[in-house]
């Protein structure tokens, strides 16, 4: 069985705009080495960011969201969270992984789901580390 994954918004934004490990991790979705989900909540959040603070163009953002849909499966959680009180924008993410009975949550985020350490036996961990547990 392969292993279910959740990527964050930040880890989506920095596969598909800078490369790097995050960019490894999309790729192994694509080729299907890693089973991916996402939902229209965490995507949603990424079309935002893209435009915002990257000012891309909507035929790119569009393209962007498509690359993502063709790697991961889109999810609707049954279930609202409500753990981040900080950034309540980030329990998307533990929604999408309970969804999907993720294995991993991969992300990027220093402030909020990578000091959680865990969610409900999900690792939260950065692509680096992710990538490593797979070797």
């Amino acid at each position: 069985m392969k292993t279910r994954v959740v990527f964050d918004t930040n880890i989506l934004v920095s596969a598909i705009a800078f490369g790097g490990n995050p960019k490894v991790c999309l790729e192994l979705a694509h080729q299907k080495q890693i089973s991916a989900f996402t939902s229209k909540m965490i995507l949603l959040e990424l079309v935002r960011t893209l435009h915002k603070k990257f000012q891309w163009p909507e035929d790119e953002i569009q393209n962007a969201v498509h690359n993502i849909t063709t790697a991961a499966t889109v999810v609707i959680p049954q279930m609202k969270i409500n753990v981040i009180t900080q950034d309540p924008a980030d329990n998307i993410i533990l929604e999408a992984a309970l969804e999907s009975r993720a294995d991993y949550i991969i992300s990027g985020d220093k402030k909020h789901l990578l000091p959680l350490k865990t969610f409900q036996h999900i690792p939260i961990v950065s692509a680096t580390k992710f990538l490593s547990a797979l070797d």
